[in-house]
């Protein structure tokens, strides 16, 4: 190996450090922090424990703000996924008419700006005289994610052959039996990893939640309204088990879509 290939190896490794480093560095500290007391003085490096995940328990409302954070991303997820599934059977099975404009109509809000998108709805939802709530978010949730899990489900479907539909519906099968015993079974990665990534949207969304929501905050806004007057200590105990909980579902995801892949190949 020669000089040149050597300095050239050394600030490769050099650039990827730092890099991870920038991007994984406050991620890290929000997790050492977690275990540690914080004062005026700085840091009590003496006070090593798991009190402030403890204390999680004594903040109801930011207790409350992760269920509906959850309880939206699921209701949501549910909701974009026989939606995304619904559509792109049709568009799979049926005449296919109009999938240009489905399509544009299903991936525009995902592409637009999310204040555009947040202001739209809440202009839609004040005409048709629905008051800002979980349920308005959930909606607006559903809106962005939707165009997630519709473009996974497609690209699976298309990796699916015709002839095993047309030898289902040969030998007997009614469209629902074909569609819950061949059809089905083939999605399972593709809806695993799309629903994954579609919650993770959900549960980091900010901005759209801001225009809709109502009386109950999601985690989101909670934390947005914390910046004014500080965040508590707890707070670092419960962005940590979020972030465990994130690296999880990551891997899982990363697993399905490799399993996705591997049935399009």
């Amino acid at each position: 190996m020669t000089i040149t290939e050597r300095v050239t190896i050394t600030l490769l490794w050099t650039i990827g450090v730092l890099v991870f480093v920038v991007l994984y560095g406050p991620a890290f500290m929000v997790v050492l922090l977690s275990f540690f007391d914080i004062g005026r003085e700085g840091i009590d490096w003496g006070s090593f424990g798991f009190q402030w995940y403890a204390r999680l328990g004594d903040n109801p409302q930011m207790l409350a703000a992760l269920g509906n954070t959850l309880l939206v991303g699921a209701s949501a997820v549910v909701l974009a996924t026989a939606l995304a599934l619904g559509l792109a059977y049709y568009m799979k099975t049926g005449r296919r008419r109009g999938r240009p404009l489905l399509e544009f109509v299903i991936f525009l809000p995902f592409v637009l700006p999310a204040i555009i998108t947040g202001i739209s709805l809440l202009i839609a939802f004040r005409e048709l005289g629905l008051e800002r709530s979980l349920i308005t978010v959930t909606i607006g949730h559903v809106v962005l994610i939707l165009a997630v899990i519709y473009r996974m489900v497609t690209i699976r479907l298309e990796a699916l052959e015709d002839s095993q539909i047309e030898a289902s519906l040969d030998l007997g099968a009614n469209g629902r039996q074909t569609f819950l015993h061949v059809v089905l079974p083939q999605l399972r990665s593709a809806l695993v990893t799309s629903g994954l990534l579609a919650f993770t949207l959900s549960f980091d969304e900010t901005l759209v939640t801001f225009f809709l929501v109502g009386g109950d905050a999601t985690l989101p806004i909670r934390l947005w309204a914390m910046m004014r007057v500080g965040f508590t200590p707890e707070v670092n105990a419960l962005v940590s088990i979020v972030l465990m909980v994130t690296i999880a579902l990551a891997v899982l995801g990363a697993m399905s879509l490799k399993e996705t892949m591997a049935h399009k190949r």
